[in-house]
């Protein structure tokens, strides 16, 4: 919005030039939605306690959890809107990237507040059906690849890159559209199974925002992408200006959920947030990068597959309890410890695939 009203301006004032530059514009994305959520997150949590909308804990979780029922949730409302409003606010509304992460990002975070709704109804950990919250994710993710297919875009979403091997392309023709559904809905279920500790999931999410504002940045620029040897995808560079709202967005809401939370982000947020991360992914054509950028949601996922695979099979566990950041807390690990240290992972896991730029 500010582009379209204050760029035009750059002819008599040349201060306003500034607005041309997409790290000016997602830097001020950064800062808004980070000032927004300080200024609006002590209210909203007071009214989360008044309304009474708060966490139930699973009789069957680790009993140092127990002391968190109560706890406001459904904090992820504030994440949306502080995503959402910085985004208009500082993107080019023109641009259908923009478009398409925030539609993805508030039809995923709309099938996790019926799902919060219904546990806060209820009294219970138990909202919707994973049949039901399966079918709603999977037609927004549907709904997201067709409009790329059809959509007049100066590109071919249908090809796929792979890291480490730029000249390797796959053209997946039909196959396109499950496989943007298998991400989205896989990111976000990855997200929303790693949403277990204070502060975990959502600085995790910060530190693959992050890192995709870089990428999308460099598959909008031409002479990046060339040099780098990307695929160059026209116009995604204001996605650079979304990322930057969910780096402000995650940093804001850090403040009130780091241990102990709170608030709680609850299925509205961490839903949300993993659904925009897989479409940032795709839509700057990096999509089997987001098993690295997002690898500690791939861990805490898989252990939870490996887990109920192996006591079917088997009928014997592999890890204490699922997901993994719960094995390390039955082994005695404090929960800021495995906070931290998955931090520290996620940063790791970055920096690999930030290394993808320079390897071939």
């Amino acid at each position: 919005m500010l582009y379209h009203l204050l760029f035009p301006l750059a002819e008599q004032f040349a201060l306003f030039n500034v607005f041309r530059y997409i790290t000016f514009r997602a830097a001020g994305a950064v800062v808004t939605a980070l000032v927004l959520s300080l200024l609006l997150g002590p209210g909203f949590v007071r009214l989360l306690r008044r309304l009474s909308v708060g966490q139930n804990i699973r009789e069957v979780g680790p009993k140092t959890h127990l002391v968190k029922a109560g706890t406001p949730t459904m904090g992820g409302i504030l994440i949306l809107f502080v995503v959402v409003v910085p985004t208009l606010l500082w993107a080019r509304l023109d641009n259908a990237f923009v478009w398409i992460a925030l539609a993805v990002t508030v039809g995923f975070g709309l099938i996790g507040f019926a799902d919060d709704y219904l546990k806060v109804r209820r009294g219970r950990n138990l909202g919707l059906s994973a049949r039901h919250k399966f079918l709603g994710q999977s037609l927004v993710a549907a709904l997201a690849a067709v409009a790329l297919l059809r959509l007049p875009l100066d590109f071919s979403p249908e090809l796929l890159n792979f890291p480490f091997f730029k000249q390797l392309v796959l053209p997946l023709g039909w196959l396109y559209v499950p496989f943007v559904m298998f991400l989205l809905v896989g990111s976000s279920n990855a997200v929303n199974l790693t949403d277990g500790l204070d502060g975990l999931a959502i600085g995790a999410t910060l530190i693959a925002a992050a890192t995709y504002a870089l990428f999308t940045y460099i598959a909008g620029n031409s002479i990046a992408a060339s040099y780098l040897q990307v695929a160059y995808v026209p116009g995604v560079g204001e996605v650079t200006i979304f990322c930057g709202a969910l780096v402000g967005a995650s940093l804001g809401f850090l403040w009130f959920n780091c241990h102990p939370a709170e608030v709680i982000m609850g299925d509205v947020g961490s839903l949300a947030l993993g659904g925009a991360i897989a479409t940032v992914a795709v839509l700057c054509r990096q999509e089997l990068l987001l098993a690295v950028v997002g690898g500690l949601f791939v861990l805490e996922a898989l252990s939870v597959i490996l887990q109920v695979g192996s006591y079917k099979m088997r009928r014997k566990r592999i890890f204490r309890m699922a997901p993994l950041h719960h094995h390390f807390e039955l082994g005695g690990w404090a929960e800021p410890k495995i906070i931290v240290r998955f931090w520290i992972l996620s940063l790791l896991f970055a920096l690999v695939a930030i290394s993808s730029l320079k390897l071939r």
